[in-house]
């Protein structure tokens, strides 16, 4: 369907441009689909009247018309040009979600569009009574207070040198995303940092968010995230979250 709208508008472009004004040097013009100078006369074909006609060429402004179809001309090839991108722009963002696994997680593209599949970090909640497995806890916490969600390690098997890296996210839930840069302390890494009201039981969640970029790719799920600027060097993760409810699935990352 795509393909027949993009050769549409293409015929629709060159049956536009094929027109033009023929001008006269009393400023008139006639709306013609092609001419020719035989002799001291001009015989063009008016598509007003859909026939051949003839006028004495020292009444018609050439330099003007052969100027405007020029203008044309560069026009229909711009035209053209930016349609063929849009097509093909379309058909390499179709390979890259074809490339992309319909299981939840994050991956990265190479330009040979060869797969990096990022592995889930295992996200553990540390309070006054120590850790607890994140699953554990889900959806409500079992304490009150502050507590932090951390990731094992120091630093991240996932080594990336691209400061501007571009990531692929499946969600397993619509839920809430985006980047954050992590904090390093002894053998962990901070993802978030957690308040606990002692009555309400509500949880606020506080992130060093990094502004990103959104695209989304499919109806199922499927966004390209990207960060605004580029990343300095240091500790980051994608995450998918539901606030409020500790959640957090966590795809750790380490910028060089």
């Amino acid at each position: 369907m795509r393909k027949l709208l993009f050769f549409i508008l293409v015929f629709v472009l060159t049956l536009t441009a094929a027109n033009f004004k023929l001008y006269l040097k009393d400023g008139s013009s006639q709306l013609v689909r092609e001419y020719s100078v035989e002799g001291d006369r001009v015989k063009y074909y008016s598509v007003e009247r859909s026939g051949w006609e003839e006028i004495p060429v020292a009444l018609i402004d050439l330099k003007r018309t052969e100027a405007e179809m020029s203008a044309r001309k560069e026009t229909l090839q711009k035209e053209e040009q930016e349609a063929t991108d849009e097509k093909s722009a379309a058909h390499e963002l179709r390979q890259q979600v074809l490339s992309i696994p319909r299981d939840p997680g994050v991956y990265q593209l190479d330009d040979a569009r060869k797969l990096r599949i990022f592995k889930a970090a295992e996200a553990t909640v540390h309070s006054e009574k120590g850790r607890n497995a994140l699953k554990a806890l889900a959806p409500l916490p079992i304490f009150a207070g502050k507590a932090t969600l951390e990731i094992p390690g120091e630093h991240a098997s996932e080594t990336l040198k691209d400061t501007s890296p571009e990531f692929y996210l499946q969600l397993s839930e619509f839920e809430s995303f985006g980047m954050v840069k992590l904090t390093p302390k002894k053998g962990v890494r901070i993802v978030e940092r957690i308040s606990i009201q002692p009555v309400t039981k509500e949880n606020l969640e506080e992130r060093d968010k990094v502004e990103i970029f959104t695209k989304q790719l499919s109806d199922n799920g499927l966004y390209r995230i990207w960060p605004q600027n580029p990343l300095e060097k240091g500790e980051y993760a994608v995450i998918e979250y539901t606030e409020g409810k500790i959640d957090t699935q966590v795809w750790d990352f380490e910028v060089e």
